[in-house]
């Protein structure tokens, strides 16, 4: 086998350790969100099973990153991040904005218009409107949102968030996997709307 590939196989093990880690949840339950057997994911982290996209693919997506993150670590040194935009065929589009897997995972989304679907997960999410607006239903809680608003929430509560009407919205999407809060605050049930001064 090339050294090189070798070498890359060997790392994507530690790689969803870390990032299950990072989840802060058990093989058991990531056994239950992917269907795939907790031995063959502990072998996969441990090296022990040989990757393939099969197991790589449902992983990525209970992880929310790229596939390419899981494969391969960014290169060192150059600090930008090389973005690669994912387009839905509603229209959305995706940009993410951090390369590698992490607590903290930052998007640029042009979101098209679709109907409401409340999902729950573990985790944190702060959302800003760049242009547009955007609603946001937490719970029992319907709101809508600017240009240079911002809300904040845990996503254990029911939530689901789009355009206002049938134009699109664009906003900045943050999400914490362990629940990383920023510098606004909110509790669980409510949600915290910072309003920005314009100059």
């Amino acid at each position: 086998m090339d050294d090189d590939l070798d070498r890359m196989l060997t790392a994507i093990g530690p790689r969803l350790r870390s990032l299950r880690r990072d989840r802060g949840i058990t093989l058991e339950a990531l056994s239950a969100e992917t269907g795939i057997s907790v031995s063959a994911l502990s072998r996969l982290e441990s090296g022990k099973r040989r990757p393939t996209l099969e197991l790589l693919v449902p992983l990525a997506r209970a992880h929310r990153v790229a596939l390419d993150q899981i494969i391969a670590a960014p290169a060192s040194g150059d600090p930008r991040v090389h973005l690669a935009p994912q387009r839905h065929r509603n229209g959305s589009v995706v940009v993410p904005l951090t390369q590698y897997p992490g607590r903290l995972q930052v998007f640029k989304q042009v979101i098209a218009p679709r109907k409401p679907k409340l999902v729950t997960h573990a985790g944190y999410e702060w959302l800003y409107v760049l242009a547009g607006d955007l609603r946001l239903v937490l719970g029992e809680n319907d709101v809508t949102l600017r240009p240079g608003e911002a809300a904040e929430f845990d996503t254990h509560e029911p939530h689901w968030f789009g355009p206002v009407g049938d134009r699109p919205v664009e906003i900045l999407h943050m999400f914490g996997p362990q629940g990383e809060r920023m510098r606004v605050r909110a509790r669980p049930t409510e949600v915290a709307v910072a309003r920005q001064s314009h100059t």
